[in-house]
């Protein structure tokens, strides 16, 4: 594994370096310290996807001739790692990083001519149709359904857990057009309007009280069959190529962030009238946790240095979403503990960063409670950690 970067990829890491210091205002890393959810405010990470925009690095992946930048896999990783030090906020990924690959790869040049310009210029944003009541780690058995009607589809179903759906204009969702055969031959993947006629979204509140999340109901909604990506019956492979796009990506550098915040905070948190920090038993909680992420990067560069081959990152795909969730609800966990009495005021309003301070004094304070109850989820979505494991079991093990 060479962890060496050329010539040429320090000078493109210089190049983000510039870049982020020109475009990255106060105001953005305030709103990023301050976001406790999954995805930072929408008005956050459409600024954010404007200014990446227009400099050519919203998409990275993408080929050039649809607007992408051709990333090699480490100036990806160059850019995620750089980001997550400068504390710049993350793009949301359903339309440019999750339906545009997905069109890119499977869709018809009229889909890729209409849909990709408005993805890149923030035009449409879209959210995931996947998981339904009863269908989460097992989506090979959901029942939504498009019934076929002249030139269109009539949809039928509910879909779960959808993120932004409350903002979206678009969903791509997976709806069953057959029961024949086994479960995963009868899925298609739909473009859908969210204005069409028959959808209706119904907000989920989190335990930490954010809306983040949705259920989306459709009631004879009629769909074109040319916004089906795809043959009919494709929608399970489609599914597959896209969750390799979720699960993929860098995320030491941004818990290693969350560990220097905690430092920081265990200097300015004092137990009796010395600081945390000066207690061995708070240093080596971190440390411990400071090791883990380290390891993480590690196994990040491992995966990295198989892709510059052309290689398949195989189950490290599976073992990286296990290690990054479980790793940023330990560190959830220890900032609860740094807190102490103070952890247990909860600031019910949002965005955070809109509010004029906090009631403690310390704003970093405000963020702790619904970012600890938030992370719960982590090990859930993007496939649960129980499913990874049995993956890693299936492709490592062969069990």
């Amino acid at each position: 594994m060479d962890l060496q970067f050329s010539a040429e990829e320090r000078a493109f890491q210089q190049d983000v370096r510039e870049f982020l210091a020109s475009e990255l205002t106060p105001e953005l890393k305030r709103a990023v310290r301050l976001t406790p959810t999954v995805f930072v405010e929408k008005d956050i990470a459409d600024e954010w996807h404007a200014r990446l925009n227009r400099r050519g690095w919203l998409a990275p992946l993408w080929p050039r001739q649809y607007g992408g930048a051709e990333w090699t896999p480490v100036q990806q990783f160059i850019y995620e790692s750089e980001a997550a030090r400068a504390g710049a906020p993350t793009t949301i990924p359903m339309g440019v990083r999750m339906v545009g690959p997905v069109i890119i790869r499977f869709g018809s040049e009229a889909q890729k001519a209409h849909y990709l310009p408005r993805i890149l210029s923030g035009e449409d944003t879209w959210c995931q149709g996947y998981s339904e009541p009863g269908s989460g780690s097992d989506l090979a058995s959901l029942k939504t359904r498009a019934e076929p009607d002249g030139e269109d589809y009539r949809v039928n179903g509910t879909k779960l857990w959808t993120t932004h759906a409350h903002y979206a204009n678009r969903i791509f969702c997976l709806v069953r057009t057959s029961s024949e055969g086994r479960p995963q031959a009868g899925i298609s993947f739909l473009l859908i309007d969210m204005d069409a006629p028959g959808i209706s979204v119904t907000p989920i509140r989190s335990l930490s009280g954010d809306h983040e999340v949705n259920q989306v109901f459709f009631d004879n909604v009629r769909v074109p069959q040319a916004n089906r990506i795809g043959d009919e019956g494709q929608g399970w492979t489609c599914a597959k190529f896209l969750l390799e796009h979720e699960r993929g990506g860098v995320f030491s550098h941004r818990l290693m962030a969350m560990v220097q915040a905690l430092r920081h905070l265990m200097v300015d948190t004092a137990d009796g009238e010395s600081a945390l920090s000066e207690d061995p038993h708070w240093r080596e909680r971190l440390a411990a946790l400071e090791v883990r992420v380290l390891s993480l990067e590690v196994t990040e560069m491992r995966v990295l240095s198989r892709l510059k081959a052309g290689e398949p990152p195989g189950a490290e795909s599976s073992m990286l979403k296990i290690e990054w969730s479980e790793l940023q609800q330990a560190l959830t966990e220890l900032a609860m503990d740094i807190a102490g009495p103070y952890a247990q005021f909860f600031e019910p309003g949002r965005p955070l960063y809109a509010l004029a301070g906090h009631t403690l004094g310390d704003e970093r304070l405000a963020s702790i409670p619904p970012e600890y109850l938030n992370t719960r989820a982590a090990t859930i979505f993007a496939g649960t950690n129980e499913i990874q494991r049995n993956i890693i079991a299936r492709l490592v093990l062969g069990a």
